[in-house]
């Protein structure tokens, strides 16, 4: 029997049944199902509390009104199954918690069933064991969640799930969603405000997500026999296949059967759960997929594509597969990037990124589009810093990412008609009953919305109705940088709206107003736009010349939130204070130093118990058979090949243990920087390069060794499903 892990992960495999398991759930019967929305919530509590719950100002929750939604919440909970409730709430991990508590109590001795307003309104979890930034200490333990009213309660087995706020006892910010929250009431105040130029009738302005979220699936048994994937979600070291993506026949081809059984199963605890899932197909990269929903609230958005990320892993191992989320799990393929496709609808039903037929209509929509691209061009490096991490930076600028440089794609049909409003003379401007404007401009008044290529190399496209952030990774949060574009955008508009009245009350028509001021802002902004190829070494030379940074590591890329800019950004709007700023860059500086030493730690461990056994047991085989050749008579022409061999395992041998030496004395020196931001750039610029030359070598000898002693799986088995 071969006791080699890789082969016996492989038995496994080919000992299973993968035929495809066919089901017929009809989705609009199970949407929902474990879900208290409003329908279920007016089955169970009086009307006006449920229209109060649903309102766009729902205020402050009253005890008395808390008790009533806690036992209606209850009462539905346990018919569905539910035997606990926890607050589940987005701590600065970028991941969800969960404490669970049980409904069961004792009253006068007697059990029984108990759920109070205070429960569901406010919980108090251990606040000093989360990233914290120096916000909480060890022993200033006490924190808050707080029942997000906006957003439903749900069920997951037997769990009661309450989506929650995290605050400190003290009232700073501990999580993403509150901040998140706060940007979306400032953007609907914002918008609405210049929304109300125009159109009178518009009195809120919603903001709403669409995450298309791409994830690599490998055999679990596999997955198991890589402690690098385990500990760091991504593979340190491994040979290219001679086969990956070169043929492009993975992208929207066949599913496999074992693949399509996952993704049945999943799409239905989605639905059950209210998420609207829609679209599933393979990706570029062999083993790499996509799914994606209808657009949604942001705030909902976001707690469903969390939710989603944490049922994919549940239902991934009933299908003995493994989800990896990491941006770049496997090196020369594709990374996965979670395209967040936001925008801007108004309570009458019109999508404020969407052209119109009519020139009014179009004004509307060149004020929003042109305020967002001047809001990006103001704060392009706060922006990248939404989307840094020690995983996003493998992906960023290769195999169809975008990269780090932050620019925007408007397709050229867009791009020509800024150009032309750049140049237009307000003098030529025609207004008719003042609700047609004539620009003199071709091809307006109608603006086609889908007039416009797709450019998968921008950060930040333009692709007919929507803006898509493009640059967002796979594994991370999507508040971040929906946080950072919110609050951007919502003080852009702040400007406009502020300047155009300023023009107004000096007696400027409202319509010159705006256009004179869009004109200012094309201007201004020209240098973010950009129509070509983001990887071409010809668009670097012409950003720096534009003054766009290029800023490829996260320690850098992370300065610009504390920057003077970024503290008045947050500050103005109330989203969140220099504290908690400060606060947040010490933590996403921290945890990208603590990824770093656990990659690190896990190369050494896969050098030292896989690669260099094996690389030593072929050469004892080499040098064994060059010793029997020669004993029986053969001259060294006669065994140059096996002499050739045990040579270049050598070399690399002797490369590995020169760099993996050389990079753990930098480890020593950087116990030694007592600053977290030198630290980390110190851990980018003189640890991180040894990464690849160790692997160089490493992949070598892979290549080299017979597949029977070579320990780890192989990408060629990771890659590609049974």
């Amino acid at each position: 029997m071969n006791n080699n892990p890789r082969y016996l992960a492989l038995d496994k495999i080919q000992s299973r049944d993968w035929s495809l398991q066919i089901t017929g759930t009809k989705a609009s019967e199970i949407f929902g199902e474990l879900v208290f929305t409003k329908e279920v919530m007016l089955h169970y509590l009086p009307e006006q509390i449920v229209e109060m719950i649903h309102s766009h100002e729902t205020g402050q929750i009253k005890r008395e009104t808390a008790n009533i939604v806690a036992n209606a919440m209850k009462t539905w909970a346990i018919s569905k199954g539910a035997t606990h409730y926890t607050h589940w709430f987005q701590p600065l991990t970028g991941l969800t918690a969960e404490k669970h508590d049980s409904f069961f109590d004792l009253e006068n001795g007697k059990p029984i069933d108990k759920f109070s307003g205070s429960n569901l309104v406010q919980q108090e979890p251990d606040a000093s064991s989360f990233p914290s930034g120096g916000i909480r200490s060890t022993f200033e333990a006490r924190g808050y969640t707080a029942w997000d009213v906006t957003s439903p309660a749900f069920i997951v087995g037997t769990t009661l799930c309450i989506p929650s706020l995290f605050i400190s006892y003290t009232g700073e910010t501990l999580d993403y969603k509150t901040p998140l929250l706060r940007t979306i009431h400032a953007i609907d105040k914002a918008a609405t405000q210049v929304c109300q130029l125009l159109d009178k009738s518009i009195e809120s302005v919603n903001v709403t997500l669409g995450p298309e979220q791409e994830y690599f699936l490998v055999d679990e048994a596999l997955y198991y026999a890589r402690p690098d994937l385990v500990m760091t979600g991504r593979t340190l070291i491994g040979a290219a296949p001679a086969r990956g993506q070169q043929l492009e026949d993975h992208y929207f081809g066949t599913i496999p059967n074992r693949v399509m059984n996952f993704m049945m199963e999943l799409e239905r605890e989605c639905l059950k759960l209210g998420i609207p899932i829609r679209t599933r197909h393979n990706e570029v990269a062999p083993g790499q997929y996509e799914c994606a929903p209808l657009f949604e609230n942001l705030n909902i958005a976001n707690d469903h594509n969390l939710l989603m990320m944490d049922i994919m892993d549940k239902v991934a191992k009933k299908h003995h597969l493994k989800v990896l989320f990491h941006e770049k799990p496997f090196a020369g393929v594709n990374g996965s990037g979670k395209h967040n496709n936001w925008s801007l609808s108004t309570n009458t039903g019109k999508n404020l990124l969407s052209p119109g037929r009519t020139q009014r209509d179009n004004l509307m929509f060149l004020i929003f589009l042109i305020n967002t691209i001047k809001a990006i061009h103001r704060n392009a490096d706060l922006l990248r810093s939404s989307i840094a991490s020690a995983s996003n930076d493998h992906r960023l600028g290769a195999n169809e990412a975008p990269p780090a440089i932050i620019s925007v794609f408007l397709g050229s049909h867009l791009d020509s008609i800024l150009n032309q409003l750049e140049k237009a003379s307000l003098e030529n401007i025609e207004f008719v009953f003042k609700s047609e404007i004539k620009l003199g401009i071709q091809k307006m008044p109608e603006i086609m919305k889908d007039n416009t290529d797709r450019n998968r190399t921008s950060p930040f496209a333009f692709t007919g109705n929507k803006f898509e952030f493009r640059a967002v990774g796979a594994s991370a949060n999507c508040a971040p940088g929906m946080i950072i574009l919110n609050t951007i955008v919502a003080n852009q508009l702040n400007t406009f709206h502020e300047e155009v009245c300023q023009l107004v009350d000096k007696g400027t028509q409202k319509e010159v107003a705006i256009l004179t001021i869009l004109k200012r802002y094309i201007t201004e902004s020209k240098n973010i736009r950009f129509e070509g190829n983001n990887y071409s070494v010809e668009w670097k030379q012409e950003a720096l010349k534009r003054g766009l940074n290029n800023i490829t590591q996260t320690p850098k890329a992370l300065d610009a939130i504390i920057s003077p800019n970024s503290i008045e950004e947050f500050t103005k709007l109330g989203i969140l204070s220099e504290h908690e700023l400060h606060a947040r860059h010490e933590i996403r500086t921290e945890t990208y130093c603590k990824k770093i030493q656990i990659e690190a730690k896990i190369l050494e461990e896969l050098i030292y118990q896989y690669v260099l056994p094996a690389a030593f047991k072929y050469q004892k085989l080499l040098s064994d058979t060059i010793q029997n050749l020669i004993s029986i008579g053969f001259h060294k022409d006669e065994y140059q090949v096996q002499l050739d061999l045990l040579k270049e395992i050598n070399y690399h041998t002797n490369e590995i243990h020169k760099n993996l030496t050389a990079m753990k004395l930098q480890w020593q020196e950087t116990s030694t920087i007592e600053n977290l931001r030198d630290k980390a750039i110190h851990i980018a610029e003189k640890i991180l390069p040894y990464f690849e030359i160790i692997r160089k070598s490493s992949d070598a000898l892979e290549n080299l060794i017979p597949d029977d002693m070579w320990l780890l799986p192989k990408y060629r088995e990771l890659l590609f499903i049974k």
